[in-house]
């Protein structure tokens, strides 16, 4: 839906999480600290740069005088993610979903491409909700990332070894090694249906 480099990505989303946090934007010099810059002016730059495509607000005459357009406050579904073989995780937002529709917090939804955990009533196209976080429990659904791709399976750990478990029994575990570029990028914490929007 809308074009955001990986860097404009990083700063809306520090930008929504302290509006979300704390009820109001962070200044130029605050979004400047947290991402690294060594001067306002890159983080006023990104901020012009998130104006005109649209997903920002300019409120003059305010040091925190940025808003976010309401269609993009809510929780973003981004992309898709494999519940077969890993796909490429594709970083674009197809839209945002105002209000969170299950008990638990979310970060963002990922689109189910496949039928690797329709055995636990997850399948094709449902939207599964999921909690950043670089670690998870065993036996936890978690959205693991191996190189760039991504995959969606039950997080196992036995004896050391990680193992990623699909609940369907035509689709292989997939056995992780320590050079593979495996990390978790989040736990699953619920899963809609979109015809629930």
């Amino acid at each position: 839906m809308i074009n955001l480099t990986e860097q404009q990505f990083k700063i809306f989303d520090v930008i929504k999480g302290h509006v979300n946090d704390y009820g109001y934007p962070p200044t130029r010099a605050e979004i400047a600290k947290i991402m690294g810059f060594k001067s306002v002016n890159a983080a006023e730059s990104h901020i012009k740069a998130l104006v005109k495509k649209g997903v920002l607000l300019k409120v003059p005459d305010s040091s925190r005088g940025l808003k976010l357009v309401e269609e993009y406050s809510g929780i973003p579904i981004v992309g898709r993610v494999a519940a077969g073989s890993p796909i490429s995780a594709v970083e674009n937002i197809e839209k945002y979903i105002p209000t969170n529709p299950i008990s638990s917090p979310v970060d963002f939804f990922l689109r189910v491409k496949g039928d690797s955990m329709k055995d636990i009533g997850i399948i094709e196209n449902d939207l599964v909700g999921v909690k950043k976080t670089s670690t998870a429990e065993n036996g936890s659904v978690v959205v693991a990332r191996l190189e760039d791709e991504v995959t969606l399976k039950r997080f196992v750990q036995e004896n050391g070894k990680i193992k990623l478990v699909a609940e369907n029994k035509n689709y292989d575990d997939i056995l992780i090694d320590q050079n593979s570029g495996f990390s978790l990028e989040g736990i699953a914490v619920g899963v809609v249906r979109e015809d629930v929007f």
